[in-house]
Parts: C-alpha cells; structure tokens; sequence
C-alpha cells in the first residue's frame, strides 16, 4: 500500500512501482497501464496549460465514465487546479447554480451523450455568463508538451490540506451544497476501503456507476494505492454491461444494490457463473436488505462489502472481508482507522449503550468545509464533529447501523 498524500504523488509512486500494471479498461477494450496513464494525464496537463488552466483556477467538469474523466482529473491534478465533477444527470439550471457556485473559470463537457447535446447547454451557459469558458472534451483532451509544465513542489504541496476537489449534495432537502474536500481526505477514505475490502493488484473492480460522484473519484485514488484496475461503464445496460464485466474477468463486482440485483437476475437466468473470478459485491445504500445479500451470497458464494458516508465525509465505516454474515447483511461496518464516532439523545448526552443516537463523526476524510461558508459552522458541533442528521446505533461489536435519515442528511456515499 503506497502511502502519497497527493494524487500526483501517488501516480509516481504507482508508476514506479507497477508502471506496466493494467489501470482501466473499458467496454470497447480500450486500455491504460499506470505508465500510459501517467504520460497521458501529463500530455492532458500541458494542453490545459496552453489553453490557460493554471493552479488555483476552479474547473468543472461534467463527463461520463470515460477514460478521458480519469486522465482529466489526474491532469488538474498535476496542474494544482480545483475541480468540481457535476454528474452528466444535471441540466441548465442546475449547472449554471454550480458553476456559479464555485466561481468556475473553465467548464470541460462532452459535445453530445445519450442523446443530449452539452454541448449547446454549455455554450448558452458560457453566453450568459462571459467569464466562464468552455472546452470540448469528446474521445480526447487538449494536448501539449509536458515540457511547459512547472515543476511541483510536492514537500510544500503535502504539508498542506489545500481546496482540490468540490462535490456537491444531491440536495434532497433544499439547495444542493458544494462540499470541499482535499487530497488528504479522499486518500484516508480510498485507504479505509483498500485496507478493509483487501484490495491487491489483480483485483479488477466495476466501476459501473457516475465517475463524478464522491465515490467514483475514490476509486482512482483506490487504484493508485493498491495497483487495482479499474473496468469503465459508462451507462449501464445489464446484458451489454454484464458481459462486458465477464470478459474483463470482474473480481469486485460494484456498486449498489440496483447493480447487485442486476447480476442476481442475471445469474438466475442462466446455468453457468457469469463471473467466475468475482470474489465480492461492493457498494451499499439506504435500499441494502438483507434478503439480496443472503441472495449474493447463495448464488455467488461471496459477501456485500460497503459502508457507510456522505459527501462530507465519505467512507466512514466500511465491511471488512473478516465480518460475519449478519454483520455484513445488518450493519453498515465499523469506523475507519482515525474515525470518531458518537451518537447524542435528543437531551444532547452522549449515548454509552446499544441505544438510537443522533450520529457525529470526526475524521481524516471529513471535508474542509462548504463552498457557502455560512453553512459550515452549522454543520459542526464545539469539539469539531460533523453533525451527519442521521440516525443510528453501535452494536457491541463496534458496527454501526444507521436506523433513520435525518433531515440535514445528505446523499451518502456508496462506493459507486
């Protein structure tokens, strides 16, 4: 397990260590190894370079589950750029509240998916609002020569739990809220799942689900730590995607309970294994029951690995390969290696027993803050914990188990 705390830093040391290690596949087999990943988030770099991205400029972007997602994000990366992934799910009014949110300076689209033209939406976003401008990212970045890049100072870079990544909340209960997170904590999250769900260089994971998410993004940071590959779908089709999964020889069948009942159904349906070398489902949500985990388990003879987070702090408890099965089928794990949990009474005392609590946390992958200031102080109590709104309880084997959503709780992460 490498042991970066930048995403940059971790791409030299996995180049190092596994340079010609497969990275990502996807469904029309087009592959990257780390090496080739490297050279091409650095091409990525300098071509957003020469089209005036510099470190600090906030870049959002709204792109599928490509390949060309994963070498974007490493490129701002190595730009020292602040980037915001918005799902391809958002339309006009929404992109234009994100993106005047973070104060983008430079929106990265494709020009035309599933149907819908982003292009157009963009470029009347980009009308409407002239200090916004657009790039164009369909099968290709912009390219340069690495050679124009500045060097990095990594040792200052690291001392520093600097703004890189803004994701913003489903907001089911209001306005969407713009999280902001560093580096550090989604490396402590990525940390928690490789270290919990054992992931090693031969595992090759379901990255089924949107890439823009907070839990899309941990897997390239998962994969940098453990060698991991990484199979992109980039819209889900049971049939098509299933069997794209098989011939890539899935390990870590992901993410969530629509896809788990997806590959069960699946299954069912015919005599053979559709995935002889899978040796886990990954990802649970509010829809886990325990009915399809017992189903995995039966059809598959492998567990449902997940957790549980939210966009403040993603990955807060996580399964562990060692849990029973009513661990695994009942509770949504235990905390984290630095995870802080406590659960209050309505009276605010700190409950000591199996008892419901309101749950707070402090943690490593906990975000720096919201975009709206005015909402962060709320959104912590005086010794620093993160007030989740969620409801729940601890078990005597230290699992936790979220019995009710609260009304501040926003989406929650599953290792999508």
């Amino acid at each position: 397990m490498l042991h970066g705390r930048t995403l940059w830093k971790l791409m030299e040391q996995r180049v190092n260590a596994t340079p010609d290690a497969l990275m990502m596949v996807d469904e029309d087999m087009r592959t990257l190894t780390f090496a080739e990943f490297w050279a091409e988030a650095e091409r990525a770099a300098a071509g957003l370079h020469s089209a005036g991205v510099r470190a600090g400029h906030v870049v959002s972007w709204q792109l599928p589950t490509w390949i060309e997602s994963l070498v974007l994000a490493a490129a701002l990366s190595r730009l020292g750029a602040i980037q915001n992934p918005i799902s391809p799910a958002c339309r006009d009014s929404e992109l234009a509240y994100m993106t005047s949110q973070v104060q983008a300076q430079v929106l990265v689209v494709p020009s035309m998916w599933k149907g819908f033209d982003y292009e157009q939406m963009a470029t009347e976003l980009a009308q409407t609002d002239g200090s916004l401008r657009l790039l164009i990212a369909h099968g290709a970045l912009p390219q340069g020569d690495p050679a124009v890049l500045e060097p990095l100072d990594e040792d200052s870079v690291e001392d520093l739990p600097d703004p890189s990544w803004i994701f913003f909340t489903e907001g089911t209960e209001g306005q969407s809220k713009g999280v902001i997170h560093s580096d550090r904590s989604l490396i402590a999250a990525a940390r928690a799942v490789s270290l919990r769900f054992g992931l090693i260089g031969r595992d090759r994971n379901a990255l089924v689900g949107e890439i823009s998410q907070i839990s899309g993004m941990l897997w390239l940071f998962a994969s940098l730590l453990s060698g991991c590959s990484n199979i992109l779908v980039d819209s889900f089709h049971p049939q098509e995607s299933i069997e794209v999964l098989s011939r890539e020889n899935v390990t870590l069948a992901g993410s969530g309970s629509e896809f788990h009942q997806a590959y069960v159904d699946a299954q069912k349906s015919v005599l053979h294994p559709i995935f002889g070398d899978v040796r886990a489902f990954i990802g649970s949500d509010s829809n886990k029951s325990a009915e399809l985990v017992e189903e995995v388990r039966a059809l598959f003879d492998v567990p449902v690995l997940g957790g549980y987070g939210l966009v403040e702090a993603p990955m807060l408890t996580v399964a562990d390969l060692s849990d029973s099965p009513s661990e695994l089928a009942c509770t949504d794990g235990k905390p984290a290696t630095g995870v802080e949990v406590r659960l209050f009474r309505s009276d605010n005392t700190i409950v000591a027993d199996d008892s419901e609590g309101e749950l707070r946390v402090r943690a490593p992958q906990m975000m720096l803050g919201y975009v709206d200031s005015t909402h962060t102080a709320a959104a912590f109590d005086s010794d620093g914990f993160l007030r989740t709104g969620d409801v729940g309880c601890m078990d005597d084997r230290g699992n936790l188990r979220i019995t009710g959503r609260g009304v501040q709780a926003e989406i929650k992460s599953s290792l999508t």
